[in-house]
């Protein structure tokens, strides 16, 4: 199966699930609604749980459109939480890693 014969649901899908498994590395809020003054990984977490069963229901919606919903067991759970972990690694990297030069001195 090629890239490009995937349909434009698949696509829409992914793109959103990548953008989804950054989100919570991008804003110091939780949820980017509750100001949380020292957001740790853990809260990271939490909120990455929350954006997974998010694009999970917009997933489950968009195969629903198409047809049959097919029986999804704890592999294909296991598999995709893996996945949107490995996918929200660059916004961890950005959050956590790296060193943020926001109290330069100037002199």
């Amino acid at each position: 199966m090629t890239p490009t014969s995937l349909s434009l649901e698949t696509w829409l899908v992914i793109l959103v699930a990548l953008v989804a498994a950054n989100l919570a590395f991008m804003s110091p809020r939780f949820m980017f609604i509750k100001k949380i003054a020292d957001k740790h990984p853990g809260w990271c977490f939490l909120e990455i749980l929350i954006w997974y069963c998010l694009v999970g229901a917009l997933a489950y919606f968009l195969e629903n459109m198409i047809g049959n919903v097919f029986p999804k067991h704890w592999e294909f759970f296991a598999i995709t939480i893996c996945l949107f972990l490995v996918g929200g690694f660059p916004g961890f990297t950005w959050r956590f890693l790296l060193k943020h030069r926001d109290n330069v001195i100037e002199g």
